[in-house]
């Protein structure tokens, strides 16, 4: 998929739509790109009643889909922002399960979180060197000998999407094997094989091989499966009861709570709106498997940016960046170079927003998405029930944001250069 072209705007627009520009999506599981602004002094006090921003926050959600979601097809909106004098998030929600439905999606409403599943991948695979139990300088060949093709490439190539590896997803043949039957269960071996023997990319290229292989790894150096090592390293630790993983199909507990998912992408004769929602994830695996609610997404990605859950040098390690340009290795993102990508994170600058993390995550039915704005410690997750070509999930984004601001709840400020 290409991104949209660049079209002359004025300031302001200009910076929403360089957002929307620079929204990357590669695949089934690609980074999405959100927005993020930089503040003032984070500690500002606000008398904003929650039942009020709560309210206004979901009047944001109720106007996206009002505005996007014929175009998106999509129905349902879950929304979470995350304050860091604040132990609950703010979840807000809009729409209903199906479209044309009457049964509402709540905050407790599950979303298929796509590749915002990367980091806690690689999360695994950096808490396994600090203890120790692998490098991520390692080359496949000392874990994964299977792959002579790739032997020479690193976990860190694997994890930065500068290893060369084509991603399976844009194959052919996974296509048909996936639409002949949308329950068939992939192996990781079976995902992996779509890409064995094809040519290799270069510089940075987005491929969700790469973190099939990674979940290999780490089955491979631990002994046990990617689902309980992710159970017992993560989800338990965090109290992430609302945040679920299975290698193939999900229980009824868990996919009653989840809207339904359509695939709403143009050139698939007999797909439109198709409901995707129940299908097997076993495609997506460690490279996008997750479901979980935005409220859990919140409170992953504060630990995940305030390094609680690795040692310093692994969480240098995990917001160290490529550019997605060059595939180089870069400090930080600027607006001369404005994508980064890190070990499954992400970093943009955008005029008029600054610098910032973020990550959106699309399955074959669903968005998801995350931004953290460091200057202020803001965090927000959002869910929508559609995959679509034409995405307009960050206007949401900007909008709550904007409605934070006015609440006095973020305090405005100059966005950083």
């Amino acid at each position: 998929m290409t991104e949209p072209a660049a079209r002359p705007l004025t300031t302001r627009s200009a910076a929403r739509a360089a957002v929307g520009v620079l929204v990357v999506l590669v695949g089934l599981v690609a980074p999405v790109l959100s927005v993020g602004t930089a503040y003032a002094d984070p500690s500002v006090a606000t008398t904003t009643d929650d039942a009020v921003l709560r309210a206004e926050l979901t009047d944001d959600a109720e106007a996206y889909l009002a505005e996007y979601g014929a175009a998106e097809h999509a129905s349902a909106v879950g929304l979470s922002v995350s304050l860091p004098d604040r132990r609950s998030s703010i979840d807000v929600s809009a729409g209903t399960t199906t479209v044309g439905g009457s049964e509402p999606v709540t905050p407790s409403s599950v979303w298929q979180i796509g590749s915002n599943t990367k980091a806690f991948t690689s999360v695994l695979l950096l808490q396994l060197e600090a203890e120790g139990e692998l490098s991520i300088d390692d080359p496949l060949s000392r874990w994964l000998p299977e792959y002579p093709q790739w032997g020479d490439v690193t976990i860190k190539r694997l994890l930065n999407m500068t290893s060369g590896i084509p991603t399976y997803d844009v194959q052919p043949a996974w296509y048909t094997a996936y639409a002949a039957d949308p329950m068939t269960e992939f192996s990781a071996e079976d995902l992996v094989g779509y890409a064995v023997g094809l040519p290799a990319t270069s510089g940075y290229s987005y491929s969700n091989t790469n973190y099939v292989l990674a979940e290999l790894i780490i089955e491979r150096v631990t002994g046990d499966s990617y689902r309980h090592v992710l159970q017992d390293r993560l989800l338990e630790p965090l109290c992430l009861q609302d945040t679920y993983y299975r290698p193939h199909l999900y229980p009824e507990r868990v996919t009653d709570r989840e809207p339904a998912g359509y695939f709403a992408k143009e050139g698939f004769p007999g797909w439109l709106g198709r409901d995707t929602s129940r299908d097997t994830l076993s495609w997506a695996r460690g490279a996008g498997g997750i479901i979980a609610t935005t409220g859990d997404m919140t409170r992953w990605e504060r630990a995940l940016y305030a390094g609680e859950l690795l040692p310093a040098e692994q969480q240098a390690e995990l917001l160290s960046l490529v550019s997605a340009t060059t595939g180089e290795p870069i400090d930080r993102t600027s607006l001369a170079d404005p994508f980064g990508f890190g070990l499954g994170v992400a970093q943009l600058t955008v005029e008029g927003y600054g610098t910032f993390w973020f990550y959106e995550g699309q399955t074959l039915g669903f968005r998801a998405l995350h931004a953290y704005l460091p200057e202020t410690s803001l965090i927000l997750a959002i869910g929508v029930n559609s995959a679509t070509t034409e995405d307009h999930v960050s206007e949401l984004l900007i909008a709550a944001v904007d409605t934070l601001v006015e609440n006095g709840v973020v305090p405005a400020g100059q966005a950083a250069a």
